[in-house]
């Protein structure tokens, strides 16, 4: 029986297969395409992570594994829902480890997991983590969020190493909105960069944005101090700022004057900041949030970025 079983052999999917591993485990990792989990079985690196060989102790399959210590769910979140469904039911905890909002039910991913698996125990895992960087073992810390704390200190035990430090935390919605947030203003974070703002526009949002995930971890149901540590600020300063984080890099281009469309059709990769934005504000209607209004009326087409920063700059002053 395998240790840990990894769905989705994304970068971030793969990375944790191997940080499990570095972690004394033995891991199935599991990818959906047939032809894919053959190619990474064989070659023992992965497209989508090059540069990383993955350790004998990680079996490569496209056979949704059954018994395992825990499952890490690796998927994007509008393909979690499908996933999950497919996973047999059982005594594993599920680690959920995307970030977003489900588009139509506006669910955050444990809500969503939980109602397919209700006797399941559950915890999301996030944090300021770019995959490669992880999968080469360099210091990085997470945060294991749950309201079990026995679930948090045995999740922590079996995944966590001395350069992969790993936090529990027992406000999950929190940090599930931290997670989810933060990729809508590194889009905002991005396109003031692209578009010649400075820095100092950049460190004045990152700021704002910070306030914006106080709010709405209050208005959901989280903690606005949450928002201070790993899966709020932690996070928001990584993506917002890291040249490796897609949803910053597709801000920058719309910064520089591409379309959405151009963007995405570049890319293979999913940015989960283009449907967040507009399912994040559906979900908190009513809370104060112009950083992330701004993104979802940019990217929808409702207005431009000359237009989103003039109505950002003739916001009424006020007591930070």
């Amino acid at each position: 029986m395998s240790n840990i079983a990894v769905i989705g052999a994304g970068a971030w999917g793969t990375a944790l297969a191997i940080q499990a591993a570095r972690a004394g485990n033995d891991v199935v990792l599991w990818a959906r395409d047939p032809g894919n989990a053959a190619a990474i079985e064989q070659t023992r690196e992965n497209s989508r992570l090059p540069g990383h060989r993955l350790p004998g102790r990680i079996r490569v399959t496209n056979v949704l594994p059954v018994a395992t210590r825990a499952v890490l769910l690796a998927v994007p979140m509008q393909h979690l829902r499908s996933v999950a469904a497919c996973l047999p039911s059982g005594p594993s905890p599920i680690v959920v480890c995307a970030k977003g909002v489900e588009t139509g039910s506006l669910r955050l991913p444990l809500e969503v997991v939980e109602a397919l698996h209700p006797a399941t125990g559950t915890a999301c895992l996030t944090g300021p983590n770019f995959a490669n960087e992880v999968a080469a073992g360099l210091p990085s810390a997470a945060v294991l969020a749950s309201t079990d704390p026995a679930l948090r200190q045995a999740l922590a035990t079996l995944l966590g190493t001395p350069a992969f430090r790993l936090y529990g935390n027992d406000d999950p919605v929190g940090a599930q909105l931290g997670g989810a947030a933060k990729n809508v203003i590194a889009i905002a974070a991005g396109a003031v960069i692209g578009a010649g703002l400075g820095e100092n526009a950049r460190a004045a949002l990152i700021t704002r944005g910070l306030a914006e995930l106080g709010r709405l971890a209050v208005a959901l149901g989280g903690r606005a101090e949450t928002m201070m540590g790993l899966s709020g600020l932690g996070d928001l300063l990584l993506t917002c700022t890291g040249s490796a984080s897609r949803n910053f890099s597709l801000g920058l281009a719309l910064g520089q004057g591409k379309t959405l469309a151009d963007v995405q059709a570049s890319r293979s990769s999913v940015t989960e900041g283009v449907a967040t934005a507009p399912a994040l504000l559906a979900r908190a209607a009513g809370v104060e949030l112009p950083i992330c209004a701004g993104v979802a009326a940019l990217l929808a087409g409702r207005t431009t970025l000359a237009e989103a920063i003039v109505a950002m700059l003739a916001r009424p002053r006020r007591d930070e």
